[in-house]
């Protein structure tokens, strides 16, 4: 009996370690966005975009964090600044697109943006 249970308990450990693991794997979307500012662009612009984008978990309820600031960056010849937004899912990406909140982003963003690259990473 107590070699019944002792694999029991077990097989519990072993099955409640699987499921913890799979609890620790983000279903968020890493949204990557790597910017070459126009040549023309203030510092003053550049700094009202980062910040209309740091605000923005505020004012769409898909987006759960926001970074503007690089601690190291390998970037291409004239970019300058990465921005990363987590959304909470895929769909709250998808729903992003011509929302209201990115039309906000994209009045300071767009006019100062010469080029810019995109890449989304999930699990």
């Amino acid at each position: 009996m107590k070699k019944f249970i002792q694999v029991i308990l077990t097989a519990m450990m072993l099955l409640s370690t699987g499921l913890f693991a799979a609890d620790a794997t983000p279903k968020t979307v890493i949204h990557v966005i790597t910017v070459k500012w126009k040549a023309d662009a203030s510092p003053a612009q550049i700094s009202k975009a980062l910040d209309t984008v740091a605000a923005m978990p505020s004012q769409y309820p898909g987006i759960t964090h926001v970074w503007t600031k690089p601690i190291k960056k390998q970037l291409p010849e004239g970019f300058s600044h990465v921005i990363v937004m987590e959304f909470a899912s895929e769909d709250a990406l998808k729903k992003y697109v011509d929302s209201s909140a990115q039309k906000k982003f994209y009045e300071v963003y767009m006019p100062i943006r010469e080029e810019s690259r995109t890449s989304d990473i999930t699990n």
